[in-house]
């Protein structure tokens, strides 16, 4: 009869506790309080069903910050990608001081959130921004664009900062993929008189596609749940041009006091992400399967 080991369960404890308390805890209140009218400013609070769910799903602003939203990540991650993927292919070829532009172009990566959003504030600013006040000084513009309060200007300065903000997190992923691609198979395609599209999309393409599969899930789940840059930058505003999903929460739950309709958009934002994700990890296994 085998003699069972504890001990491992007491290292992995700790780690479990964590996880239990930072992840689990938090799902499961808000669960228990999208049931509820629970309101910061009352102790007490009661059951009302599914009343919260009915009331955020017939609100305008709901739908529109999850219009907002999708439009947010869909644009935000295909620049994210094509930039970052481009840059790989790029960087991949470079002989010379790799190292060095690979650490360059991850910069804005590793900045804070905080120190980015702020910079790009100052930068975008319609007083004394820079580049409003140098599209005047070059002729471009008769008077200083107020990028961050116009309808659609607001939202697109959002989209590309966070594609350079996100890009080169992709580019590094990417690159590190291409560089495990066996050389060998590009010299025999050659031989055999393989165009570089035929090359690229025979050799390169399946080899970095789970990489690439893997990105795109993770990188959708977090532009998806974005908050701080957009919350920093804009607000949400102009006029809920650039509310999000979870800068609606935020504004429901600590604006208007109401916890438990803004635990029900969290709910809906929870189901809604679960599954897009189920959507792209039963792609993920088709593509394990295809390899094996």
């Amino acid at each position: 009869m085998t003699r069972k080991n504890y001990t491992r369960w007491f290292f992995v404890l700790p780690a479990l506790l964590v996880i239990g308390v930072l992840l689990f805890y938090p799902i499961c209140s808000s669960i228990y309080y999208s049931f509820t009218n629970k309101n910061l400013i009352k102790a007490s609070y009661d059951f009302v069903g599914l009343e919260n769910y009915k009331i955020v799903l017939m609100s305008k602003d709901f739908w529109n910050a999850f219009f907002n939203t999708i439009k947010w990540t869909v644009l935000s991650l295909g620049g994210q990608i094509l930039v970052g993927f481009t840059g790989a292919l790029a960087l991949n070829r470079v002989r010379l001081f790799k190292s060095t532009y690979r650490t360059l172009l991850i910069i804005p990566w590793a900045f804070p959130s905080i120190v980015i959003a702020f910079s790009w504030q100052w930068i975008l600013n319609g007083v004394y921004g820079y580049i409003p006040n140098m599209l005047v000084e070059l002729g471009i513009c008769e008077t200083v664009p107020q990028f961050l309060i116009h309808k659609t200007g607001a939202f697109i300065c959002l989209v590309l900062i966070n594609i350079w903000f996100g890009a080169p997190l992709i580019m590094v992923n990417v690159l590190s993929a291409l560089q495990t691609v066996p050389m060998d198979q590009y010299e025999a395609a050659k031989i055999d008189g393989a165009t570089t599209w035929q090359s690229f999309y025979h050799i390169t393409m399946p080899h970095i596609k789970l990489v690439m599969g893997l990105l795109i899930a993770l990188r959708t789940v977090w532009i998806f749940n974005s908050f701080d840059i957009i919350y920093l930058i804009t607000g949400g505003g102009p006029a809920g041009v650039t509310e999000t999903i979870p800068i609606l929460a935020y504004n429901m739950g600590w604006g208007t006091k109401l916890i438990g309709r803004s635990s029900a958009v969290t709910v809906l934002l929870f189901i809604f992400l679960i599954l897009v994700l189920a959507t792209y990890f039963i792609k993920l296994r088709h593509w394990e399967k295809e390899e094996n």
